[in-house]
């Protein structure tokens, strides 16, 4: 396999902190060879031939203790737990599996030994282990021996407690050994992957099942499990390929030839040791003659490139990771670092040698995100640079979101790459980032290309608009597209644009007027409004019936009716009353419509007054008197409907323009212009409709008959009305007799003979009125002269009170006693407080003739409610006379107070 190989790591030997040879004396001592290595938790753990374990905390600090008699052969870190378990040799040879707690250490800093077990097998056989496993739930552990047979461990393995152990494999071809184990967890399932030297397993405990995955096995050391990054697979290498498994059977394999006598997992890299140098460093080995030369290889199996390769002059005793770093332990002691590069830097070099898919891989492998932008981009330019310009757009689409997309745009339209525009506006459109001048400039594309089936496809799309419809639809109109257009406004309820093509573009109003009813009320109205009057010089019939439809129960075409508790959507009619110029006979239909439908009296003044006017034109029209009569009956028959409102003055003005008599004299009733009704009549000389008038509308306005007096005595043939008239002005005092007799008398018709009796009449009243003031007049005289005597009395002699009982109390009078002048006497205990100075029998009597004099007192100021009193009043003399009683015209004084009006004494 011809994989690319890179230098993404940087190795480093380390040395003794104390002196420049190898990392550390304890690994070069004499008679002390590192048989394992591990680590985890942040630690590295040796053991060697000596049965010690060694645990280096950093490189400076290392803690040791004794754990076998003989050697320790195995050791295993627990991830999840700062757990160690080791298989060694004591003096018997029996192999012992020990369980270390680094969480608990002893007095001297020595871990706590948790627990040994022997390495038996269950039949009493003994074999050297080869391989040890356990599960990170510290109850399962997996012992591989050197037979080929693999035992499981059940129980608490930090307790010193019985456990279970159970064979779950055994081999019955001699010599064959196992050589990795690993556990995997699918569910609630747990799954032991076991590699001999002859095949692949995997054992499911759980089901308590044994399945074969392969035939081919591996050696000691040689598989390893993956992380998550690869799911967790099983991997096993063999001289010509390295094969990955899941618990169902194999998976991937890759052709890494060579020896491999290591193979280990770090963070998404395969790492590989081989016998013999790779690929440059092969012939520098062979020119050295060193015997023991080993290859590390670090493998990116996702991205499928060599991340690092070197060759080694020594034994490789293991190959781990921590303090995240790769360390390499040769079997001279040397331990080697490998520290691997950011992403920058990888990319950096990718970018050097133009190997972008590659860096695009590797970004996203290790979630560089932020950084994928810009090497689309930088992928994209390269390809533009050679002409591979469809390559370039597959990585400028890639940059959707984040790159400019004018960047890309004005590329291609300068490289007059359509097709390569097409799809990258395609693009943009999908992501829903496109703009009105993207959605233009991709519709242009799909018609200078001619693309009837990618424009298709763009307008009948499912989903909901990437793009700005608007725009769309004004691009294929231009276009002349006009299937288009009306398939994109139609499918996003662009009314305006759908009825807008129609009309001015197909000129196909059947199917506008169509489209309209079927439209919801408000779309309906809006549509009416903007469309009706070129509907109306198409379709008048149809446009009319609509319009009707839409004022009254609008229900759009095809939709089933509302219930009756629904309330029905109605439009105003006076919204499309302007829309019916040059079409006055259907404007009629339409309002006549109206009238007879809304009966409850909602209609607009217009709509009535707007039939009036339309039904007095017809008037002037009419040839014969018996057609005029008609049309004006139907006139009036409008004007007299119970729910009908009119602009009164408007109206008034078209009868009159039309000469419309009745209508005239009824809209002057309805204002109540009683005057003008009469002038009318007058300027008609239409005596019996004058005198009607008076009759009908003088107790509203009496001064019609006063106008009637004016009218008749300025006409001869009008001499019989004027008793009449005199009759009903006399009635109710509309004149005084003297202007009666000044009004016939400027007229050159009328005699003295005709006011005749109208003048004996009221002289008779005058000297009636006489006799009666003269008698209230002496009557007055008298009264006023037995007052004045009272009133001399009262000033100029005693007051002789001869009461002898209270006339409250009706017991004899005593001292203390009060004497009041209307002749009243009390018991000065039998009076309240209050009316001490008051008469209690006469005070309330004498309050109202005060009350009285106080309140013309107070009107004696209404100077201007006096003067208009006077003018409104027939009768001037009488609202004098009755302000001349209020004192208006006396001079003003201060009233007196109620307790003055009687003497007061005591006796």
């Amino acid at each position: 396999m011809s994989w690319r190989i890179f230098k993404f790591f940087e190795s480093e030997e380390l040395k003794d902190p104390d002196s420049t040879n190898s990392f550390h004396s304890l690994l070069s001592r004499p008679n002390c060879g590192i048989t394992c290595f591990t680590c985890g938790r942040g630690q590295m753990v040796l053991g060697d031939s000596q049965g010690s374990l060694h645990v280096l905390t950093s490189f400076s600090d290392i803690l040791s203790t004794s754990a076998y008699l003989l050697r320790v052969s195995l050791v295993y870190q627990m991830r999840q737990r700062n757990v160690i378990i080791t298989v060694g040799d004591d003096e018997d040879l029996m192999p012992i599996i020990r369980v270390w707690n680094y969480e608990k250490l002893t007095k001297e800093g020595i871990p706590t030994l948790s627990r040994s077990i022997p390495a038996l097998i269950p039949n009493g056989r003994q074999s050297s282990v080869m391989v040890v496993c356990a599960h990170e739930s510290m109850t399962l552990m997996a012992v591989g021996f050197k037979d080929g047979t693999v035992v499981t461990v059940r129980g608490n393995l930090m307790r010193d407690r019985l456990s279970t152990m159970k064979v779950v494999h055994s081999e019955s071809t001699p010599g064959v050994y196992a050589t990795g184990l690993g556990f995997r967890q699918v569910k609630n399932r747990t799954i032991l992957l076991i590699s001999t030297s002859d095949a692949v397993y995997t054992v499911d405990l759980t089901l308590k099942t044994e399945t074969k995955l392969d035939s081919i096995g591996c050696e000691l050391g040689c598989s390893t499990m993956t992380d998550h990054t690869q799911d967790y697979k099983f991997v096993i290498a063999r001289s010509e390929a390295v094969y990955f498994y899941t618990p169902e059977g194999r998976a991937q394999a890759f052709a890494f030839e060579g020896e491999k006598v290591l193979l280990r997992w770090y963070r998404g890299y395969l790492i590989s040791v081989v016998y013999g140098a790779r690929g440059s460093s092969a012939r520098a080995a062979a020119k050295s003659g060193a015997k023991d030369v080993m290859t590390v290889s670090v493998y990116d199996i996702q991205n499928q490139f060599v991340a690092y390769q070197m060759t080694l002059n020594g034994r490789v005793v293991d190959v781990v990771s921590e303090w995240g770093s790769l360390y390499i332990l040769l079997r001279d002691g040397r331990l080697i670092r490998l520290e691997e590069n950011d992403t920058k830097t990888k990319l950096e070099t990718l970018f050097k040698k133009n190997l972008y898919p590659t860096a695009i891989n590797l970004a996203r492998s290790q979630s560089y995100n932020d950084g994928l932008i810009d090497i689309f981009t930088q992928y994209g330019d390269h390809l533009y640079s050679k002409g591979d310009f469809d390559g370039a757009i597959e990585q400028y689409i890639l940059t959707i979101g984040k790159l400019e997309p004018s960047y890309v745009i004005r590329k291609f339209l300068d490289a007059q790459r359509i097709h390569n525009l097409t799809d990258y506006l395609k693009a943009l459109h999908k992501k829903g980032i496109a703009n009105a001048d993207h959605t233009t400039l991709l519709l242009n594309c799909y018609t200078k290309l001619r693309d009837i089936d990618q424009l298709d496809a763009f307008v009948t799309e499912s989903h909901s608009p990437t793009f700005d419809v608007s725009t769309a639809i004004h691009v294929c109109r231009q276009a002349n597209y006009h299937r288009h257009a009306l398939a994109l406004a139609k499918k996003y309820k662009k009314h305006d644009s759908y009825l807008l093509i129609q009309l001015e573009d197909l000129h196909d109003c059947d199917d506008a007027m169509e489209y309209i009813a079927r439209l919801k009320f408000r779309d309906a109205e809006a549509s009416m409004i903007k469309y009706g009057k070129l509907l109306l010089t198409e379709l008048p019939d149809d446009t009319t019936r609509l319009l009707q439809n839409l004022c009254t129960d609008w229900l759009p075409r095809g939709q089933t009716p509302r219930p009756e508790d629904v309330v029905p959507d109605w439009s105003d009619p006076a919204l499309y009353i302007e829309l019916f110029v040059n079409h006055r006979h259907h404007l009629t239909v339409f309002l006549e419509h109206q009238i007879s439908t809304h009966t409850s009296g909602n209609l607009r003044d217009v709509i009535f007054t707007t039939l009036l006017e339309l039904y007095l034109a017809e008037i002037g029209a009419c040839r014969t008197p018996e057609e005029r009569t008609a049309k004006e009956k139907r006139a009036l028959e409008l004007m007299q409907r119970k729910n009908a409102t009119f602009d009164l003055d408007h109206a008034l003005v078209l009868a009159q323009i039309h000469d419309f008599k009745s209508g005239i004299l009824f809209l002057y009733e309805k204002a109540g212009l009683f005057q003008q009704i009469l002038q009318y009549h007058m300027e008609h000389n239409d005596y019996q409709s004058v005198m009607a008038t008076c009759k009908r509308h003088g107790r509203k306005d009496p001064n019609l008959w006063v106008q009637a007096l004016s009218f008749f005595s300025s006409r001869r043939e009008c001499k019989g009305q004027i008793p009449e008239v005199l009759q009903h002005i006399d009635e109710d005092q509309l004149m005084p007799p003297l202007m009666v007799i000044q009004t016939l008398a400027d007229s050159q018709f009328s005699t003295l003979s005709d006011i005749k009796p109208y003048i004996v009449k009221h002289l008779q009243k005058e000297n009636e009125q006489i006799a009666k003031d003269e008698q209230s007049i002496r009557q007055y005289r008298d009264e006023t002269g037995r007052i004045r005597e009272n009133v001399k009395e009262l000033q100029t002699s005693a007051k002789i009170f001869q009461m002898m009982k209270c006339s409250l109390c009706r017991r004899g009078l005593s001292l203390p006693a009060i004497h009041f002048l209307c002749k009243h006497s009390f018991h000065q205990d039998c009076l309240q407080d209050e009316l001490e100075h008051e008469c209690p029998l006469c005070y309330r009597d004498n309050r109202k003739v005060l009350d009285i004099i106080q309140r013309q007192e107070q009107t004696a100021g209404l100077h201007e409610q006096f003067h208009s009193q006077l003018q409104r009043s027939p009768d001037g003399f009488s609202v004098v006379a009755e302000y001349f009683g209020r004192g208006v015209f006396n001079k003003r004084s201060s009233s007196k107070s109620p307790g003055s009006s009687v003497e007061q004494r005591k006796a």
